[in-house]
């Protein structure tokens, strides 16, 4: 387990590693590196596992009266993520939306792209008035998206958020920052908006968006689903073939239906991902 690290400063909107530095009748203060301060209320404080002088990871945020505060809690979404929120208050000037803590995240008129309805959901970007200092969410993330593909290729592995659904299947935010889409011809499970997922990029497409799939692609799809025959037959057996990098190619393609190149380029993914053991005649599930 990697060592904590105080932050330099502290951050709002974002989850803070600080050290507590004094106890008061309100809570424990927490202190970055440069010395400034924020509560940690009691409600949140354990005291047998928060001794004086550790460091504790907390995420702030402000309260009503725009102070900055700690709490042990998480949100849905932190500062620059996205997250699929209900509607609890509706005011003149914005609504109010419930992102999992004690004060409810404002969604200002301004930031909102319809009507906001009580009890209805809405997908939404936590952002930062850097004037006020306060959290807010917008309905409006265009401007948020990253034109920047740089490291974007081929299956590479990214995690979306379901945006809303199209004739051609369902906008994406990925990795909450680039703008993508799920074809319905390629979706083989029940999708919704809010949804998070597990997804592979397909094509990195010039106007800045990506096609994204559910399945890996190409040849990591095909070794997806050699690993799924291996362990399969494996379990089949008992947990145990007496099948290595040495066996006959005939032998291998009787069994389990691939060819050795194939076979050698799956047991060092199942090795390497510690489902499989290599022994000295055989290999084993783990």
């Amino acid at each position: 387990m990697s060592e904590k690290i105080q932050n330099k400063k502290i951050n709002i909107g974002e989850v803070n590693t600080l050290k507590i530095e004094r106890d008061t009748d309100f809570g424990y203060y927490l202190i970055a590196e440069d010395y400034n301060e924020v509560l940690l209320p009691n409600v949140y404080i354990m005291e047998d596992e928060m001794p004086m002088g550790s460091l504790l990871d907390v995420f702030i945020y402000t309260d009503s009266e725009d102070r900055p505060v700690a709490t042990t809690k998480m949100p849905y979404a932190k500062l620059g993520e996205y997250g699929y929120f209900t509607v609890v208050d509706y005011k003149s000037y914005g609504a109010f939306v419930n992102w999992g803590l004690p004060k409810d995240l404002f969604v200002p008129l301004s930031q909102q792209k319809e009507h906001f309805t009580i009890g209805k959901k809405y997908l939404l970007r936590v952002c930062l008035d850097d004037q006020t200092g306060r959290l807010f969410a917008t309905q409006k993330i265009g401007k948020y998206f990253n034109r920047d593909m740089k490291g974007l290729h081929q299956n590479k592995e990214l995690d979306v958020i379901v945006l809303a659904k199209t004739p051609l299947g369902y906008k994406v935010v990925a990795d909450n920052q680039y703008e993508g889409m799920l074809f319905n011809n390629e979706i083989f499970e029940n999708i919704k908006i809010g949804d998070r997922k597990k997804t592979y990029i397909k094509t990195v497409r010039k106007d800045f968006k990506l096609d994204l799939s559910l399945q890996p692609i190409g040849l990591k799809a095909k070794i997806g689903e050699a690993e799924g025959t291996i362990i399969q037959l494996l379990k089949e057996a008992d947990g145990e073939l007496p099948f290595t990098y040495k066996s006959d190619a005939d032998e291998i393609k009787k069994v389990f239906g691939m060819s050795k190149k194939n076979f050698k380029r799956t047991l060092t993914e199942l090795i390497e991902t510690k489902k499989i053991e290599l022994l000295e005649s055989s290999i084993k599930l783990v």
